[in-house]
């Protein structure tokens, strides 16, 4: 078993997108009425065949949060050297009221850091906050970058209807930007209703939909020109918005209604990062082409069915990308993101 060095320049990669479920949260809120309703509401998005086949590999997943040594083993196989732990998404609990969320967010950050102190050499951390309760959310920023010594936190791409450009969140990123943290944007699902229900397109469709539309409110609102040493990294590849940035120039050229910004929709995307889940080379290929090499950081998903292990075949597979791009993508960017 590998056991390579934070501060060494030559690590071989570091994986950005890696969940760790902790089960001890899940106990507790497990037959409470808050959670009851939302698995409903799960089941009704998700559709019964989905929703029956995420229960049925609920206990595989969760044994690879519960034994760290199954974890290490293939993050080997992966060649991965460092995993940045974050929540699951189904563990956000945005049903949750603030004293719950606030307890519920404690046990799943002294978890991760708790991992990470185990396996210094292994593991880094992002942090919960329940950003549903905008006040509370701030303290547990504070508490993830200054107690926990995690070096951010992960967040949904919205809160029970109300988009990250919310005025309630301003406290938020200022103290993100404050502070240097890093924001994974993670989203949980779909949020279109009966049209995402059926062939699991709540995840396949739903999900970069969600991020796109969370970066949009970012740049359009002006979060971005407000905060502009905002550290935050986008989840699947960004989603649909770098594939289809011409579009939003195009409006932001041709709209009034679309001009609330400093700079066109394409200047934001060289100060966000994205991660290389997009399954193909020459996806990753456009993604590098229009955010910029230096924003590309490795993500696995891990260890979830929709994620990307096979790191080697699809850097290996990007045309034209050589030595010092590979180390960018693998590693450079990653520790510039996370100040190592």
């Amino acid at each position: 078993m590998r056991s390579p060095d934070l501060d060494h320049p030559m690590t071989n990669s570091i994986d950005l997108h890696a969940h760790l479920i902790v089960p001890e949260a899940e106990i507790l809120v497990r037959g409470h009425p808050g959670w009851t309703r939302a698995d409903e509401t799960a089941r009704k998005a998700l559709g019964e065949h989905s929703y029956r086949y995420n229960n049925e590999q609920a206990a595989e997943t969760l044994s690879k949060s519960k034994d760290i040594g199954l974890r290490l083993e293939d993050m080997d196989r992966m060649g991965v050297d460092i995993q940045v732990l974050s929540p699951s998404p189904a563990q956000y609990y945005l049903w949750a009221e603030p004293d719950l969320a606030s307890t519920l967010v404690q046990i799943q950050n002294e978890r991760i850091a708790e991992v990470c102190a185990a396996y210094p050499h292994r593991f880094i951390g992002l942090g919960a906050v329940a950003l549903q309760h905008p006040e509370l959310a701030v303290s547990q920023l504070d508490a993830c970058m200054n107690t926990y010594l995690l070096k951010g936190v992960e967040i949904a791409s919205a809160y029970l209807g109300r988009d990250l450009s919310n005025k309630h969140f301003e406290p938020f990123w200022e103290l993100a930007e404050k502070l240097k943290a890093v924001i994974l944007i993670h989203p949980m699902g779909s949020t279109l209703g009966e049209r995402t229900v059926p062939y699991y397109f709540s995840n396949i469709i739903g999900m970069p939909l969600d991020t796109t539309l969370a970066l949009s409110h970012l740049i359009f609102s002006g979060v971005f020109d407000r905060y502009p040493h905002l550290k935050v990294c986008a989840v699947h590849g960004g989603g649909y918005f770098p594939a289809t940035i011409g579009r939003f120039d195009h409006g932001y050229r041709k709209r009034p209604e679309s001009r609330t910004m400093k700079h066109p929709p394409s200047e934001y995307l060289r100060r966000i990062y994205f991660d290389t889940v997009v399954f193909r080379p020459d996806i990753l290929q456009g993604l590098i082409k229009r955010a910029g090499i230096e924003q590309i950081v490795v993500g696995t998903d891990y260890p979830f069915d929709m994620g990307d292990y096979e790191l080697d075949a699809l850097l290996g597979g990007v045309p034209g990308l050589d030595d010092k791009g590979l180390k960018a993508i693998r590693s450079e960017n990653a520790r510039r993101l996370l100040n190592l």
